[in-house]
């Protein structure tokens, strides 16, 4: 597994929709965090994009000299860049940062979003574009030159004379949940990233990118974007993950739910059909509960228990095939510290953490596993 944690650019909350607690994204707080996250041993950090957060390259950028290993996912908006500026871009940052660069392939949300940015077209023609924007993309850092004439896109004597220091180029994430955003990710992703659905779900799309990747003669790996909520017992993780709810009156909800359901996309569609709008039934699945999604669009679910059952539930999802976590709690900086500290020993982690090397994690996470079977023994017995 490879854990990679979020860095909040637009600010840090402790209560959703309230500003009680709230921690503005100041350059000394993004270089605290940033810091933090290195010594802690995640793998990387996912920056947002988008109205209202800080440009996620020029952020990211900042951060390089103050972290040594952490690897930054960046979005590239194929509706409102170049490729060929794009691939500039990738080359300089992943250059200057010695490998560091992960890319983020952002196509779009709905309308009223893209129309802020000046974007107009529909979700199929904004696939279609970023299909052609990557066939560009991937032959200049490459092979450093491209000539392509597509039906959205076109460029001659195209070059790229600086190449990444990750061959042929870093490594592309990608996120769809409708078809044309699956047929374009199996084409193109060398990561395909799920919002954090239910197992059953998850497994269902995973099947849809590997059929699609078979097609197309290619494997693609798989990752999930989720909260989560941990604590020493189950009963703090749940009072701390409803208290993350404390502010939050019915009138915002719904306020929050009419706007995410202008979005038009797939994934928030799926992700608001988690809960329907309503506090009634927010665990849904085992531990996975849905009230981020409340008023929080993209990633709405959280897991929610014990390091050993959030650790369980990631072992459950890494059985369906995915290998990478990006996971965030509010606030970010103290939260990221608990997850580290409570759950990293007990994963497989297959990057350097504090706690020693792999095979060390490893011999952990066995441990874990028999302390896991040992609980849900008693919880049986108990019942």
């Amino acid at each position: 597994m490879r854990v990679l944690w979020f860095i909040p650019t637009s600010g840090d909350e402790r209560y959703l929709g309230s500003t009680i607690g709230r921690r503005e994204a100041s350059p000394a707080y993004l270089r605290q965090l940033a810091t933090a996250l290195d010594l802690l041993g995640y793998y990387g950090v996912l920056l947002p994009t988008g109205i209202g957060c800080e440009d996620a390259w020029v952020a990211a950028a900042t951060l390089i000299p103050v972290t040594q290993k952490l690897r930054y996912l960046i979005a590239i908006r194929p509706s409102i860049m170049q490729p060929s500026l794009a691939a500039r871009m990738a080359a300089t940052f992943d250059r200057l940062s010695e490998g560091r660069l992960l890319i983020n392939v952002v196509t779009g949300g709905g309308q009223e979003r893209m129309g802020a940015d000046g974007v107009f077209t529909d979700e199929k023609k904004r696939y279609e574009i970023t299909d052609e924007f990557l066939t560009i993309w991937r032959e200049l850092l490459r092979d450093g030159t491209s000539d392509f004439v597509g039906e959205h896109l076109r460029i001659e004597g195209g070059r790229n004379p600086l190449s990444a220091v990750q061959k042929p180029y870093p490594p592309i994430w990608f996120g769809g949940s409708s078809d044309e955003g699956i047929r374009v990710g199996a084409k193109h992703a060398d990561v395909y990233l799920t919002w954090g659905e239910p197992p059953a779900l998850a497994a269902e799309k995973i099947a849809r990118v590997r059929e699609r990747a078979a097609a197309e003669k290619r494997t693609v790996s798989f990752g999930i974007r989720m909260n989560v909520v941990v604590r020493e017992t189950e009963e703090e993780a749940w009072k701390s993950a409803n208290s993350l709810l404390k502010y939050l009156t019915d009138d915002k909800i719904a306020a929050a739910q009419e706007w995410l359901a202008r979005d038009g996309s797939e994934g928030q569609r799926r992700m608001r059909e988690l809960h329907g709008g309503t506090r009634d039934n927010l665990e849904v699945s085992p531990n996975l509960w849905a009230g981020l999604g409340l008023v929080r669009p993209g990633a709405g679910t959280a897991l929610v228990g014990t390091p050993e059952i959030v650790a369980q539930r990631m072992r459950e999802y890494g059985d369906l095939g995915i290998e990478t976590f990006i996971m965030s709690g509010y606030p970010h900086l103290e939260e990221a510290y608990r997850f580290a500290e409570l759950v990293f020993p007990l994963l497989p982690l297959t990057h350097q953490t504090p706690a020693g090397s792999a095979s060390q994690v490893s011999t952990l996470s066995s441990i874990a596993a028999v302390r896991t079977d040992r609980l849900q023994s008693s919880a049986q017995a108990a019942s």
